[in-house]
């Protein structure tokens, strides 16, 4: 396979994402395939660490990314998982340049394509259907983390595991369960508990 043939292939899931939002024509296909980079992160490896200013919007073509913050007794409470054709970056921090307060790291292997604060103002310019696109992107991450955040203070444990399985159903077999179980703000042998319970009405 030829270097355009594998850039092709790379960015092959991205178009499709684009075109299911908004068909793009062959000018903005071709911006698309030049502003957006893809990268390799291993397996824990850091997308975005603490401290860091979160410089690109991450586009998840294969593999896994968490977002979470870790307190200063050292638990790690998980905000966002990530997987193929999802979105993950921090938006404050990449909006406002300023250094971000969570990390971003790889859960598996995670192949990403990246674009730039600079290279997504351009592309605005260049193709302003982009910019109702990522609107629309922007806006569907706060209301998926203001639904979170109300589950948090008004769910129960269990609610939250259903919500989770309804969300996250292609991921439950590929996550640890101590990385459920943090995101549910749970212990592990608690979320073993609600599985048991889960599986019996099934």
């Amino acid at each position: 396979m030829n270097k355009d043939n594998i850039i092709h292939s790379q960015i092959q899931p991205l178009l499709d994402y684009f075109q299911k939002v908004i068909p793009l024509n062959n000018e903005e296909k071709k911006l698309v395939t030049e502003f957006f980079k893809p990268r390799l992160y291993r397996k824990k490896q850091y997308v975005l660490q603490e401290g860091d200013v979160c410089n690109q919007f991450n586009f998840i073509v294969r593999g896994c990314l968490r977002m979470y913050k870790v307190d200063d007794k050292g638990n790690t409470h998980i905000l966002q998982f990530a997987a193929e054709n999802w979105w993950l970056s921090n938006i404050g921090s990449f909006h406002e340049h300023k250094p971000s307060e969570l990390n971003i790291d790889a859960l598996e292997d995670t192949m990403v394509l990246q674009i730039s604060h600079d290279n997504l103002l351009t592309l605005y310019t260049n193709a302003p259907k982009f910019d109702r696109i990522f609107r629309v992107l922007i806006e569907n991450s706060f209301v998926s983390l203001q639904k979170r955040l109300l589950q948090n203070i008004s769910s129960t444990a269990e609610e939250r595991y259903v919500s989770f399985l309804d969300s996250y159903s292609h991921l439950t077999n590929r996550l640890p369960q101590t990385q459920i179980a943090s995101f549910l703000g749970i212990t592990p042998e608690f979320l073993s508990r609600l599985r048991n319970k889960q599986s019996k009405k099934s």
